[in-house]
């Protein structure tokens, strides 16, 4: 099944802009209550996604930080350790079980790697009970026809 009936456009998903500081990040991250939020350029392309484990690391290597020096901190001095793969809006459901594995989200892009949104894993293992209780089912039918 096509990915376009799952996803999540962009207007409606948690973004931030790469040129965006620590102290934005931690303070969009903490409203949205989100552990993970894509990155993007200015022109709109998937850089990655940071994650809270990111920041976390970032924090604990750079001691001596206060909160306000978070300010002047560019979100690109970050390391984002996960490379969350994007996928384009005509793979298919099956493609993104592997990636959401490890990964909150499934960012998806068109084929100019222009992020136009998510799939969430949430929807990705509703998709696989569906498929797999009709199986079942399917299973069950045969067995009681034979």
């Amino acid at each position: 099944m096509n990915i376009a009936f799952f996803l999540l456009p962009k207007q409606e998903v948690v973004c931030l802009p790469s040129n965006a500081t620590l102290r934005q990040t931690l303070e969009r991250m903490e409203r949205h209550r989100y552990t993970a939020v894509p990155v993007l350029s200015e022109d709109g392309k998937y850089v990655g996604t940071v994650t809270e484990g990111d920041l976390l690391w970032y924090l604990k290597n750079k001691q001596g930080l206060s909160f306000e020096q978070t300010a002047r901190i560019p979100l690109s001095d970050v390391p984002l350790r996960l490379s969350n793969r994007p996928v384009q809006i005509d793979a298919n459901m099956e493609d993104l079980i592997s990636l959401a594995k490890g990964q909150n989200f499934v960012p998806v892009v068109d084929d100019t790697r222009t992020f136009i949104g998510i799939v969430r894993r949430s929807d990705i293992i509703d998709y696989c009970a569906r498929s797999f209780m009709g199986q079942g089912a399917d299973e069950k039918r045969a067995i009681r026809e034979a």
